[in-house]
């Protein structure tokens, strides 16, 4: 055991680059993703054939193959095709394209699921597309999207262990270094799976906190002031008393 602590802490500022690259990996991955889901999302559920059907196209392709063959396909054949991607580029690409597709169907679902009367709303107070969405129905929408992004998040962090197929010295690269050096499989992946849930539960509560000030701005739920609060909540007392 003390050899294999020895090896650990030589590895260890290794294993920190290798941390640094999953972050990047996730943050890069989870930006793009982001973008295209709200992209594919609106225009998934768009009432127009030409908007709605390549979006859909774009979104069942994704979710529908292997994320793996999709980083295979970007980083090992567009070469044969003349287009040759960075590493780090190609896996923040797939990363992005594969969850991104997932992400839609979030947004979309979202979207739908804001009451009609909210709609019809903010159609009589004469507000532009824009504002109607900006203004009224995403705001409903974003609460009801963070708990299933804050998941797809958790899985994109995941998969970007997949990063090592394509040359990129990610934590389960180091962490493979890391057995090999030791011999010790279960001490080698016992790290890696301590060092994968620290990251994934700093990436929750970064979530947990943006589900609370939106629910917050909406008035259903306590501010991130009070949540942060030590002061417990002041109880009226006049509550239950006579007149």
């Amino acid at each position: 055991m003390n050899d294999n602590i020895d090896t650990f802490l030589d590895s260890w500022p290794r294993i920190q680059e290798g941390m640094l690259t999953t972050i990047y990996l996730t943050l890069g991955g989870a930006v793009l993703a982001f973008v295209l889901a709200l992209v594919l999302g609106l225009a998934a559920g768009n009432r127009h054939l030409y908007v709605r059907g390549p979006s859909r196209v774009v979104v069942e392709f994704f979710r529908g193959t292997s994320l793996l063959v999709q980083l295979f396909w970007l980083f090992y054949v567009l070469p044969l095709l003349g287009f040759q991607l960075d590493s780090m580029f190609c896996a923040i690409l797939a990363l992005g394209l594969n969850y991104g597709a997932y992400g839609a169907e979030v947004v979309r679902g979202s979207i739908a699921a804001v009451p009609k009367p909210q709609w019809e709303a903010a159609l009589a107070l004469n507000f532009t597309s824009w504002q109607r969405l900006h203004r009224v129905v995403f705001p409903q929408a974003w609460v009801q999207m963070i708990p299933p992004l804050t998941n797809l998040l958790i899985q994109l962090l995941k998969g970007s262990a997949l990063a090592s197929f394509v040359l990129l010295q990610d934590l389960t690269y180091q962490i493979e270094q890391l057995r090999r050096g030791t011999g010790d499989t279960l001490f080698a992946f016992g790290i890696g799976l301590i060092l994968y849930f620290v990251i994934a539960y700093i990436l929750t509560l970064f979530m947990n906190v943006l589900e609370v000030r939106a629910k917050g701005r909406l008035g259903s739920g306590p501010s991130l002031r009070e949540v942060l609060s030590l002061r417990p909540e002041r109880i009226d007392q006049n509550v239950g008393v006579g007149r």
